[in-house]
């Protein structure tokens, strides 16, 4: 399955017992890499390769409706480049190691998971820039790249439930309404994110939260050209078994 990866941590080695190899500087190509979704999850096909494979960590955001039900408000993330563990035996469930670590540290941020992985940016939803009115995701690269066109905000085009279970919020398909980041998002792979069945004393909550996102652009519009080097991972060994959310 085509998944989202990251660099180990430096403080996921104790942890995990997780050796690894890190070579500063190396690019990874993934201009063959392929989206293959697993059977009954119906999302359009991507129209174009990746351009970026990330790992996104954060918190999916829900308020109380007049109904006395959880309505989602959002989420805020941050997106880490993964894209060199792509082929690698830890690419398939590293979503589930990073969150896993994440839950069980004394981070207060997902900005801490960063010593030994790539920031790329940040995922969080503004006003809808077309209507004025709803919210829209946004992945912004902005202040890691220097580019002021390194964002996109994008409108949804499928959704279909996570084959893993209710448990997990949807996969979703979505292309551009703004910026140059990417035309196509994918966000796949996703582990929990679901509010509570029932509201409780608790108006507004957040639930932890870890996805994959696949992104496609042009390929003068790549990561490569506004300064963000990958680079090259091997030799992981995650736990193959982890319960996490997102």
């Amino acid at each position: 399955m085509f998944a989202s990866t990251l660099i180990a941590l430096s403080l996921l080695i104790p942890a995990f017992g997780a050796p690894y190899h890190h070579e500063p500087g190396k690019s990874c190509d993934i201009s063959q890499a392929k989206l293959v979704l697993p059977q009954g999850v119906n999302l359009p096909p991507p129209s174009e390769p990746p351009t970026h494979i990330t790992v996104g960590v954060g918190t999916q955001n829900y308020t109380c409706s007049d109904a006395g039900t959880y309505t989602n408000v959002g989420a805020v993330a941050s997106i880490f480049d993964i894209s060199c563990l792509y082929g690698t035996p830890s690419f398939d469930n590293i979503q589930d190691t990073v969150l896993a670590a994440w839950e069980k540290s004394d981070w207060t941020s997902p900005h801490d998971i960063s010593h030994e992985l790539t920031l790329l940016g940040e995922h969080y939803f503004i006003t809808n820039p077309i209507t004025g009115t709803g919210i829209s995701p946004k992945w912004d690269f902005t202040a890691t790249t220097g580019n002021s066109e390194a964002f996109v905000v994008a409108n949804g085009t499928g959704r279909s439930p996570a084959p893993t279970g209710s448990q997990d919020v949807d996969w979703l398909s979505l292309k551009k309404l703004l910026g140059n980041l990417a035309d196509e998002v994918y966000r796949t792979d996703t582990r929990a994110g679901q509010p509570p069945a029932s509201v409780g004393v608790l108006l507004h909550t957040t639930c932890l939260i870890a996805h994959k996102m696949f992104r496609s652009a042009p390929q003068d519009r790549n990561l490569s050209q506004w300064g963000i080097l990958r680079s090259t991972v091997s030799n992981f060994h995650f736990p193959t078994s982890v319960s996490s959310r997102y």
